[in-house]
């Protein structure tokens, strides 16, 4: 899953989503991309209970992020 995240500006900010995203999906794969605001999660993890707590981390869920071919 990849999921587009407003609000994103500093490596705390990177460590606060992948720690919240661990709460809830203590198996997957967090990747954090601070520029382009995309964080990826592999592994089995619930979408709601993902974005739920990215925003109770104070930060904003604004879409699925289309994959790119680095």
């Amino acid at each position: 899953m990849r999921l587009r995240v407003a609000g994103m500006s500093c490596d705390h900010c990177v460590r606060t989503v992948r720690e919240a995203v661990k709460r809830v999906a203590p198996q997957s794969e967090v990747r954090v991309d601070l520029a382009s605001g995309v964080v990826e999660i592999a592994g089995a993890a619930d979408r709601t209970a993902v974005e739920a707590a990215i925003r109770e981390a104070g930060y904003e869920v604004v879409g699925e992020a289309t994959s790119s071919s680095h």
